[in-house]
């Protein structure tokens, strides 16, 4: 029996053996890990700069990184992709592998993006990672050790800003840059040269000073650019050279007839703001001249056409001497021009207009059968805003004639009666008529009397006849209070919809709540004109989108096409109710209820009246209509008042807007008369 146990636990024991070497048989060694993931943090690594999760032979994750950063060189600000196009382990050996990388740079503007592919060397170690061989070629197939990539940017020639007719409004003049050169005088006499030159080109000196003070031991420093003919500079060059270090090199410059010429719509150039470079995302340098303000500002992107790049390989042979290979490179693309409507000779008219006077004030003309904005202008008290389309106040009287179309809609007629009263009481506020109004002017008038007249008490004794939202409609036929991108900086005016018993007083003469610019209010007079609803034109927009905008965001000075219907596009931002989501349209909606033919011919019938025999008498033989307007409002406890007038001649329709005046007839009317008679002769 014992002998038989034994047997059988013999038996037993080689069995398990057996059984435990087939399962070891069955259990196989692990495998070895794959080189993407390796490759895919290289090109992580390289896109970043941060190699620090990277395996390297021949160099620590950080040596490669600083050799990266400076083979990268020149290009270090541009923005650079790379990704993993392929990975190919060694047939002959699996331990071996080659990532092949595609690297992308972002170099601006069409056809912008250089890219080529590089190859990676990748190693299986002894503990099973991944390493990639470290070698410049990394970065470029051929480079070496001592190279550096190298980028040359050239920009392009700027486009012009042309007026009506194909006239160049501004382009390129030449000019003289005045300033002094610091490499040719010592420190000391450089800054006593700033001060001589200073006073002779009649600038600030303390500030000319301060920055010769602080520019560069060998830098040319302009103190300022002038035209040729410019009579500071005319003829006086020698005078200039006579002051140590002075020089006035010639140039040229994007500029317009005159330093004043529609300065500020129009804008200015000049070197490109630490700001709009990092805006730009890449596509102004530290280096360029772009657009500072205005249309030069917004359509940046288009006047600016495309820079011409060269990126270069550049560094020492054998020898010691320097070396440069041409990797990539693109020519210049010179910018595309950009039309305006602007009239050389009504800018011309209206700024001389406006020239002499010591406040703010501004002037906008339209040609009413095309919509094209001809002038727009603004005095030198606005120190270059652009008041003329982004100002916003009180239009006072001139809004009656949008109340005018409010009541004939309601049924009345240029004839039915009105109660002019010296004074009317609205909800405890007591409204009154201009000083002055004549007394044989009060009674029960016709309305055409009372807009000639400008009464105030009988367009608010109507406030039962016509509500808020009828005022805001007859507005929006007129082309006053819609919201669109008018393709500048452009204020089309602001009406509310909704308003207390008090407001909508105010309303019917143009105050409380109402808001206009010249741009608004001649639109209003465009429009009665043309008989119908229109589009002043003043930009034919490139194809290229302005700067700053995309398609899914509003420009400067616009508003979006979900803003409510009071709104219109402001001098600093989208109206209320603006969203990022949705651009704004290019051309007023259709208003509810369109301007008809019979409205217009009555609204011109009363305007005509206005010339004839009432508020702008001093116009006769000058404009065949016009309204005047006085909103008054309070500065600091004293009241003051804007002054208004619009007007049309022909094909013609003008608005006039002074911050403070005397009254519309007295203060605006002459302005009118001037422009039109300097224009339109």
């Amino acid at each position: 029996m014992r002998v038989g146990l034994r047997r059988r636990s013999a038996i037993v024991a080689v069995g398990l053996l057996a059984l435990g070497g087939s399962l070891a048989a069955c259990t196989s060694a692990p495998e070895p890990p794959k080189p993407e993931a390796a490759a895919a943090a290289l090109a992580d690594g390289l896109t970043s700069g941060d190699l620090g999760s990277v395996a390297f032979d021949g160099a620590t994750p950080a040596a490669a990184a600083e050799s990266v950063r400076n083979a990268v060189g020149g290009l270090s600000s541009i923005g650079r992709t790379v990704t993993v196009e392929s990975v190919t382990p060694k047939s002959e050996d699996p331990a071996q592998a080659t990532a092949k990388l595609r690297w992308s740079w972002d170099l601006a503007g069409a056809d912008g993006k250089w890219t080529y592919v590089t190859d990676a060397k990748l190693v299986r170690a002894a503990d099973q990672s991944w390493h990639v061989q470290w070698s410049p070629t990394l970065v470029e197939p051929k480079l070496t050790a001592t190279e550096r990539l190298a980028l040359d940017r050239k920009q392009a020639p700027r486009g012009s800003i042309l007026g009506a007719n194909g006239e160049v409004l501004v382009g390129l003049k030449d000019v003289y840059r005045v300033g002094i050169d610091k490499g040719r005088v010592s420190a000391e006499q450089a800054q006593t040269s700033a001060a001589a030159l200073a006073t002779l080109m009649g600038i600030d000196g303390a500030a000319y000073v301060k920055t010769v003070a602080a520019s560069g031991a060998q830098q040319f420093v302009v103190a300022i650019t002038l035209r040729v003919d410019d009579a500071r500079i005319a003829g006086r060059t020698a005078a200039v050279q006579a002051i140590p270090g002075g020089a006035a090199m010639p140039g040229q410059a994007m500029l317009a007839p005159t330093a004043t010429f529609a300065r500020a719509l129009l804008g200015t150039v000049g070197p490109a703001t630490a700001e709009l470079v990092t805006k730009s995302a890449g596509r102004i340098a530290a280096t360029d001249t772009v657009g500072l303000s205005g249309l030069q500002l917004r359509y940046d992107e288009a006047l600016s056409g495309q820079p011409g790049v060269v990126v270069a390989a550049k560094g020492t042979d054998a020898g010691g001497q320097p070396t440069s290979r041409t990797l990539f490179s693109r020519p210049p693309v010179p910018g595309v021009n950009l039309t305006t409507t602007l009239d050389r000779q009504a800018q011309d008219a209206a700024e001389a207009t406006l020239a002499g006077l010591a406040g703010s004030a501004s002037l906008v003309a339209i040609r009413p059968s095309t919509g094209e904005i001809v002038a727009a202008a603004n005095s030198p008290a606005t120190n270059g805003l652009p008041l003329a389309t982004t100002g916003q106040a009180a239009p006072g009287s001139t809004f009656k004639i949008v109340t005018s179309l409010a009541l004939l809609r309601a049924g009345l007629t240029l004839d039915s009666p009105l109660p002019c009263t010296d004074t009317i009481s609205v909800d405890g506020r007591v409204f009154k008529n201009y000083d002055n109004y004549p007394a044989s002017g009060l009674g029960d008038i016709p309305m055409r009397t009372a807009l000639a007249n400008s009464c105030n008490t009988a367009f608010i004794s109507q406030r039962d006849t016509v509500s808020q939202g009828d005022l805001a409609d007859a507005a929006a036929a007129l082309g006053v209070g819609v919201a669109y991108d008018t393709g500048y900086s452009g204020f089309v005016g602001s009406i509310p919809r909704d308003a207390t018993q008090t407001e909508h007083g105010a309303s019917m003469i143009g105050q409380g709540k109402v808001t206009a610019s010249a741009l608004s209010m001649a639109i209003v007079m465009a429009t009665i004109v043309r008989g119908s609803t229109l589009l002043p034109r003043l930009v034919d927009r490139p194809s290229v989108a302005p700067s700053g905008a995309s398609a899914n965001s509003t420009a400067p000075g616009t508003a979006t096409a979900s803003a409510p219907a009071t709104a219109g596009a402001g001098p600093t931002g989208a109206a209320a109710g603006a969203t990022a989501s949705a651009p704004a349209p290019t051309a007023p909606p259709a208003p509810a209820k369109p301007l008809t033919a019979a409205e217009a011919e009555a609204l011109q019938t009363m305007l005509r009246g206005v010339v004839t025999q009432g508020s702008a008498r001093a116009l006769i033989g000058i404009a065949d209509g016009a309204k005047t307007g006085t909103a008054e409002f309070d500065a600091a406890g004293t009241t003051k008042a804007h002054a208004w007038m619009i007007a049309f001649r022909g094909d013609l329709a003008v608005a006039v807007y002074v911050e403070e005046g005397v009254s519309g007839s007295k203060t605006a009317g002459p302005l009118v008369a001037a422009f039109l008679q300097g224009y339109a002769g």
